[in-house]
């Protein structure tokens, strides 16, 4: 599943692509094709992300809401557009580009007051400049959960995925399974300051990377990494493998539905 580093680049690329355009809106696919009639032809206003949700503004009160869930996909390309596909649930058009989004988990037209209520189900996003880190500390700070798990819930960080909370909590030497309750302010400060600025260069390069400079292969004189998932970093879909920094063996575990990635050496209890 995207993290919201890249839910947050598709809506600069949508802006870039279509605000302040009339696009041809149609669903080939049909499932959207009601929606698509009633925006077909209307201005694209204005675009948002909060955590994994993406938002599309049309005229003064209309959004679609998307959430790409595990097998969403957006493909952006110049005009003309080619005939689309049967699997394509949302075709935007303008004279200049064209964007296919497949397989969302959610693509819904919705009102403001329902955006809204989406944005009040969700919890401080580091790529948001309304953010609040102190209102996802006074939960984390009451909790027994584990630290590893809560960074996953998105009622308590927005947009956080399994490689961020791997490696954030991995450059703060922070066991994932620390209690919630025994991470201190400081801790926490440090850890969202993290985040914002390990995101917003995710954003600017449309990938993950989390080593620092003297821990990169040019710097350490290793190979790169090879992965489908690109990025340098520490610990994620690293199990077995010998840790940049202590040479100890990268861990690995189920934890909130997914496959956690620690180093037992690094992150000490």
């Amino acid at each position: 599943m995207p993290e919201g580093h890249t839910i947050h680049r598709l809506a600069q690329d949508y802006a870039a692509a279509f605000r302040g355009t009339s696009p041809r809106v149609t669903s080939p696919q049909g499932k959207f094709s009601d929606a698509a009639a009633l925006l077909d032809g209307a201005e694209l206003t204005r675009t948002d992300a909060h955590g994994k949700h993406l938002f599309l503004g049309f005229r003064d009160t209309d959004w679609v809401h998307i959430h790409l869930g595990l097998f969403g996909k957006v493909n952006f390309g110049p005009a003309p557009a080619p005939p689309p596909t049967d699997t394509v649930r949302l075709r935007l058009a303008n004279p200049t580009a064209y964007v296919d989004l497949r397989g969302p988990t959610t693509c819904a037209l919705i009102t403001g007051s329902e955006k809204r209520a989406v944005h009040d189900r969700l919890g401080p996003d580091p790529l948001r400049p309304d953010a609040d880190p102190q209102e996802a500390y006074r939960r984390i700070s009451r909790s027994r959960t584990s630290v590893a798990a809560l960074l996953m819930d998105q009622k308590v960080v927005a947009g956080v995925g399994n490689v961020y909370r791997a490696e954030v909590l991995f450059r703060h030497g922070i066991d994932p399974y620390r209690a919630g309750r025994d991470i201190t302010p400081a801790q926490w400060d440090a850890i969202w300051a993290d985040l914002v600025a390990l995101m917003r260069e995710g954003v600017r390069t449309n990938r993950i990377d989390t080593v620092r400079p003297e821990h990169t292969p040019e710097a350490m004189g290793r190979p790169p990494r090879v992965d489908d998932h690109g990025g340098e970093v520490y610990v994620y879909r690293r199990a077995n493998q010998p840790c940049h920094l202590c040479g100890g063996e990268i861990r690995t575990a189920g934890l909130a539905a997914r496959n956690l990635f620690w180093c037992p050496g690094c992150q000490t209890p």
